[in-house]
C-alpha cells in the first residue's frame, strides 16, 4: 500500500491547489466529470473497492483526477486492495490523493491533577488507483454496457426525493433563491427551464441553502452583505451539495450562468484559506445527508 504520511497543511494544500487550478481555468471540478462517459452511462460518486461511495472532499478530488486523466470507471483501489483482488497496478501509473480523517483519545492531567480525556483530530493522505490503472481485476469491475433509463423515470425519482424533504417551495417569477427569514425556496415555473434536469439541479442548490436554517443545520459563515466572503462560502457549499445530490439522483448538473460571477470570490476564499474547500465539502456533505435523512424509510 502506498501511504503518504503527509502532514495536515500538505494535504490541504495539494487538494486545494488542484481545485484552484481548475477554477482559474473556468471549470468547476464538481461538474466537468459528468460531461464525460461515466460508467454504465450513470452519474455516480467515486467508489471504494468494496463499493462504498467516497464522501466529502474525496469526491471532489477523485472527480477531478478522473477528469484530468480520462477515467470512466468509478472504482478506486489502494495498491494492496488491487493486489488482494488478484490485480496489479500497471507499470508507470501514478495514483491519486485521498484523505483519511479520524481522531484519537488522549488522557492528560489538568491543573488540578485530574485526568481529562479529549480528542486529537488528524488527517492523513494516501494514494489510490483507478480501476483503469489496474490489470487483472475481477470482471465485476469491468465497464458494462450503458443502461437505458427512461428520463421520466429518473426525474420521477428526483421529484419524489425533493417532495419528501417537506420544504416550502413556491413557484413563480424568474429568480431562484432561498429566503432565510421566511424559510421558503422560490423557483421559476418548471416550464421556464431549458430542460427538466436544469430545474432539479437548481432546486437541489436552493434546498442545500434551505438546510442552513437555525432549526436544521444552523450553518452560518457570518455573512454581512451580498457578495462578501461569508456569502461566497455559503454559495460554494450549496454548489457542491447540489453536485453531490445530483450525482446521487442520477441527474446531470449543468453550470448555472448566474454562478459564473462567483468564480472570482471562490478563488479568493480558496487561495486565502487552504482548508476552505475541505470545510465547504464537509458542510455540503452534511447538507446532502440531511436531505437524504428526510426521505421515507424502507418498509421493514
Amino acid at each position: 500500500m502506498t501511504t503518504q504520511n503527509a502532514n495536515r497543511p500538505d494535504v490541504y494544500t495539494r487538494i486545494t491547489d488542484a481545485i484552484v487550478t481548475q477554477l482559474e481555468a473556468g471549470v468547476r471540478p464538481w461538474q466537468r466529470p459528468w460531461s464525460a462517459e461515466n460508467t454504465s452511462g450513470r452519474i455516480i460518486r467515486p467508489l471504494r473497492a468494496c463499493g462504498t461511495p467516497y464522501r466529502g472532499v474525496n469526491v471532489l478530488s477523485l472527480w477531478l483526477a478522473a477528469t484530468e486523466k480520462g477515467y470512466s470507471s468509478p472504482y478506486w483501489f489502494t495498491f494492496n486492495q488491487a493486489k488482494d483482488l488478484g490485480g496489479f497496478v500497471k507499470k508507470g501509473e501514478h495514483g491519486s490523493l485521498v484523505v483519511y480523517a479520524n481522531s484519537v483519545k488522549k488522557t492528560e492531567q489538568d491543573e488540578n491533577g485530574d485526568e481529562v480525556e479529549h480528542d486529537i483530530y488528524f488527517m492523513r493522505g494516501y494514494t489510490v488507483f483507478n480501476a483503469e490503472q489496474v490489470e487483472g481485476l475481477p470482471t465485476s469491475f469491468a465497464p458494462t454496457p450503458p443502461q437505458v433509463i427512461r428520463p421520466e423515470e429518473r426525474i420521477g425519482c428526483a421529484d419524489a426525493f425533493f417532495r419528501a424533504t417537506g420544504a416550502d417551495v413556491k413557484h413563480g417569477g424568474n429568480r431562484a433563491y432561498y429566503a432565510l427569514l421566511s424559510d421558503y425556496v422560490q423557483m421559476p415555473p418548471f416550464v421556464s427551464f431549458r430542460d427538466p434536469e436544469s430545474y432539479y439541479a437548481t432546486l437541489a442548490h436552493e434546498l442545500a441553502h434551505w438546510t442552513r436554517h437555525p432549526k436544521r443545520l444552523a450553518r452560518d459563515f457570518d455573512q454581512k452583505t451580498w457578495g462578501d466572503e461569508g456569502y461566497a462560502r455559503e454559495e460554494l457549499v450549496a454548489e457542491i451539495a447540489a453536485a453531490f445530490l445530483c450525482a446521487d439522483l442520477g441527474l446531470t448538473l449543468e453550470p448555472r450562468e448566474d454562478h459564473a460571477a462567483y468564480l472570482a470570490s471562490w478563488l479568493t476564499v480558496l487561495k486565502n484559506d487552504k482548508r476552505a474547500i475541505f470545510q465547504a465539502a464537509a458542510h455540503a456533505q452534511r447538507a446532502a445527508d440531511y436531505l437524504h435523512e428526510l426521505q421515507p424509510k424502507p418498509a421493514a
